[in-house]
């Protein structure tokens, strides 16, 4: 480990426990599917581009909340229910669609493995700035705590989810070894927290040239001793 054996690995999830681009796509195209076999009036004229737009429009609309993905998600459900002249509560159905689909992934070989080895000797806690589930992920035995974007208030690299982090597991910043795919959101900003950080570079990705290098780098969670 650099520097000294931290008490607390954190993990971030999407990119870092599963590829998330098929989970999010798998999980629009069933959403999609959904409203137009059961509510075909909300999506005439939408599609899987359109309905992302109308998120990224209330992301406009309320930028105090852009950390928050299913608040964003919701609200633009509600819009598209409005719009049709339907109950903007028929949003709730449409966002378990949604979340139903987008629990369901696929862990990279090392994933599982490693976290059953390392719980033995650490705490666990995850910390992302996305919506998973990590019940519904079945990994949620793993894990100590969870600390979401939604929950904090703030998204990496932003220091309050950190901060959250570190009050859910009662340690001090240099305790912990901050684990993702992310340069800027998981290392740099792991370590402008004060605390240890890993860049996961599962694809052999350059580092960005604007970024000081990181302090270490892993191709598998299997590297972490």
């Amino acid at each position: 480990m650099p520097m000294s054996t931290p008490l607390v690995l954190s993990f971030d999830l999407d990119d870092t426990l599963w590829p998330v681009g098929p989970v999010i796509a798998a999980a629009e195209i069933a959403l999609l599917s959904w409203l137009r076999a059961r509510y075909p009036r909300t999506v005439i004229g939408h599609d899987i581009e359109s309905m992302r737009t109308l998120r990224a429009a209330v992301a406009e609309r309320f930028p105090e909340r852009g950390h928050d993905l299913t608040f964003l998600r919701h609200r633009a459900l509600k819009d598209l229910f409005g719009a049709a002249g339907h109950a903007e509560s028929l949003a709730d159905e449409a966002l378990e669609v949604f979340f139903a689909a987008r629990n369901r992934v696929e862990f990279y070989d090392d994933v599982r493995p490693s976290l059953i080895r390392l719980r033995s000797r650490y705490r666990l806690f995850a910390l992302s700035n996305g919506n998973a589930d990590l019940r519904r992920c079945g990994i949620a035995d793993l894990f100590a705590g969870h600390v979401t974007a939604s929950a904090a208030g703030a998204a990496k690299p932003d220091v309050r989810i950190y901060a959250a982090l570190l009050e859910m597991a009662g340690v001090e910043a240099h305790q912990v070894l901050h684990i993702g795919d992310d340069p800027l959101a998981d290392v740099v900003g792991a370590m402008q927290a004060g605390m240890q950080a890993a860049w996961l570079n599962r694809d052999s990705r350059p580092w960005p040239k604007d970024l000081a290098a990181p302090p270490r780098t892993i191709s598998t969670l299997a590297e972490i001793m």
